[in-house]
């Protein structure tokens, strides 16, 4: 079997994961922030995004790495500018609203959340605009 297919068939299985996450997420905070804190609906919203996170968005980003790791070892694609910008986009873009969403649940989770329903809304796109250059940097390879 050839490494490469299988690193890059895993690398796309976890991201894809990682973005169904990522993208569902919000979407639950915008639901999740128009109901009382303590009432049964905040008890289930707060169930939803901790499994969402814990046993989906958070493995699936770890996979992502690794077997992006496993690809870049395979392929020397550091050498690469295309894969330093991707790089970026992915580590301080993906990895900074995942850690922002992850900081987001402990809040719901305290019955201290502060932010609005609009702001979750605007949220729910910032893992779109980054998934759109990604693709396009890793598919295309401009430079």
């Amino acid at each position: 079997m050839n490494s490469y297919l299988v690193a890059e068939a895993l690398h796309i299985i976890s991201f894809t994961a990682w973005m169904a996450g990522m993208f569902y997420l919000p979407r639950l905070y915008v639901y999740h922030s128009e109901v009382a804190p303590g009432s049964e609906a905040d008890q289930i919203f707060q169930v939803m995004e901790r499994r969402l996170l814990r046993i989906i968005i958070n493995p699936a980003m770890i996979g992502t790495f690794v077997f992006g790791g496993w690809l870049v070892y395979l392929t020397e694609a550091y050498k690469q500018g295309w894969w330093h910008a991707k790089m970026a986009l992915v580590v301080f873009g993906m990895g900074g609203v995942h850690g922002m969403l992850s900081k987001y649940r402990k809040d719901f989770a305290k019955g201290q959340n502060r932010k609005s329903a609009k702001f979750y809304r605007i949220l729910n796109e910032v893992p779109t605009l980054l998934f759109i250059p990604i693709v396009f940097l890793a598919v295309l390879k401009p430079f």
